[in-house]
C-alpha cells in the first residue's frame, strides 16, 4: 500500500540552474541560496524547476534536490508558450503529489508571472526576488504580474529603489545577497595579487576601462599584480590591450574558472575593482569584502556604508581611491562579512511558514 503521508515542498522557479554540482560557476548566488535553504531546512523538499539552462530535459538531483529542467534555449514565442505549459503541468503534478506550501521565483520575468499565478490558483504564497536587472525600466513583465508589494524581495536597497522609481511599487521586504563563509580555500595567505576583477567580459561591465584604470596604477607602481577574471566577448580586445599597452608582466587574463578557485583568488587580493555601470547586489563585491578585500566600485547596494567598500563616481576617483589604499602601509585587510546566505534562506523560510523576519 502507498503511503498517504505528502511532502512539504517549496517549489522554485529560475531561468537557469547549474547541470550538476561541479558547475560551480553557474548562477552562484542562487546556487548558495539553495544550499542554505536545504540547511536551514532539512524535512523540507526543494523542487527546483529551470527554465532555460542546462540543455536538457532529463530530472537530476543537485545537492539532494529535484530539479526538473525544461531547456527553452531562448526559442520563439510559439515554443515559449509550449514551455510555459509544460512548466505549468508539472507544477500541478508537483502539487498533486506534496503538500506545496509555496512557490518561490528568482527574477522578475517568466519565473515570476508563472510562479504568481499558479499560486494564485492554487490558494499559495508566492515571493519573488528582484535581482537587479529585472528592476529597470522596459520590463514587460510587470505589467503583466502585477505584483503587490508583499510578494517582491529586492536583493538590494538600490534595487528596490530602482523598481520604485520605473514601475511605482517599492518591494515590501529586502532579501539581500549573501555568502557562505565555509568555501572559502585559505585560513591564511599572503596578499600576493594587488587588484582583481570578476566577471562576464562585456561591454556592461566595463573591463576595457578597468584594464585603462589598471595600466596608469601600473605606470605609477611598476612591481604591480593584476588579475582579471571570466570569459565573454570582450576577452579578445582585452588580450590586445594587454600587448598594446605592454601588461604581459602586469596583468594575467584567468579566463573563467571554477568557484573555489576564484575565492582563493579573492583571498590573495589588495584591491577589488569593479567598474560595472549597474548592479543588483553583486556577489563578487561580497565575496571579496569577505576575502579581505577593499572593494571599489560605481555602485553600491546598501543606503547605510559597508566597511572597506568604497563607491565612486569616475575613473579617475576609481585609480586615486586604489592608489591611495595601495600606497597606505597601514591598510587594513581583515574579512568584511556584512550578510550570511544562512540568515537569508531563513528569512525566506519565515515569510512562507507565515512568521515575517525583520525588515533589513
Amino acid at each position: 500500500m502507498k503511503s498517504t503521508h505528502k511532502k512539504t515542498t517549496l517549489l522554485i522557479l529560475t531561468p537557469g540552474f547549474p547541470s550538476c554540482e561541479d558547475e560551480s560557476s553557474c548562477l552562484p548566488a542562487q546556487q548558495i541560496m539553495v544550499k542554505a535553504l536545504k540547511k536551514k531546512s532539512p524535512f523540507v523538499q526543494f523542487v527546483i524547476l529551470t527554465l532555460e539552462y542546462p540543455f536538457t530535459k532529463e530530472p537530476y538531483r543537485w545537492g539532494g534536490n529535484l530539479v526538473y529542467p525544461f531547456d527553452n534555449r531562448n526559442r520563439g514565442k510559439g515554443q515559449r508558450l509550449l514551455m510555459w505549459t509544460r512548466v505549468w503541468k508539472r507544477m500541478e503534478a508537483l502539487h498533486k503529489e506534496n503538500n506545496v506550501i509555496g512557490v518561490f521565483s528568482f527574477w522578475h520575468g517568466e519565473c515570476a508571472l508563472l510562479g504568481k499565478y499558479f499560486a494564485r490558483l492554487h490558494r499559495l504564497k508566492h515571493y519573488n526576488w528582484v535581482l537587479g536587472q529585472d528592476a529597470r525600466e522596459g520590463n514587460k513583465y510587470v505589467a503583466l504580474t502585477r505584483p503587490c508589494a508583499e510578494e517582491l524581495l529586492a536583493i538590494s536597497e538600490s534595487v528596490a529603489d530602482t523598481f520604485y522609481i520605473h514601475h511605482s511599487i517599492r518591494p515590501r521586504h529586502i532579501l539581500p545577497n549573501g555568502i557562505d563563509p565555509t568555501l572559502f580555500p585559505y585560513r591564511n595567505v599572503s596578499k600576493d595579487i594587488d587588484v582583481l576583477g570578476a566577471g562576464t567580459l562585456k561591454s556592461l561591465k566595463r573591463y576595457t576601462m578597468w584594464m585603462e584604470i589598471v595600466s596608469s596604477l601600473a605606470a605609477k607602481r611598476p612591481g604591480l599584480k593584476a588579475t582579471l577574471i571570466g570569459k565573454g566577448p570582450e576577452a579578445g580586445y582585452l588580450k590586445r590591450m594587454i600587448r598594446e599597452k605592454g601588461l604581459q608582466e602586469q596583468v594575467t587574463l584567468a579566463g573563467e574558472l571554477p568557484h573555489q578557485d576564484v575565492l582563493g583568488l579573492m583571498q590573495r587580493c589588495k584591491i577589488f575593482l569593479h567598474p560595472s555601470s549597474y548592479e543588483g547586489f553583486s556577489t563578487a563585491c561580497l565575496e571579496a569584502l569577505s576575502a579581505g578585500a577593499h572593494v571599489i566600485s560605481f555602485t553600491y547596494p546598501t543606503h547605510q556604508p559597508i566597511d572597506h567598500w568604497h563607491r565612486v563616481y569616475s575613473a579617475e576617483e576609481m585609480e586615486a581611491k586604489a592608489l591611495e589604499l595601495l600606497s597606505d602601509p597601514g591598510t587594513d585587510y581583515s574579512p568584511v562579512t556584512p550578510f550570511l546566505m544562512e540568515d537569508n534562506a531563513a528569512s525566506v523560510m519565515q515569510l512562507f511558514a507565515g512568521s515575517e523576519p525583520a525588515r533589513r
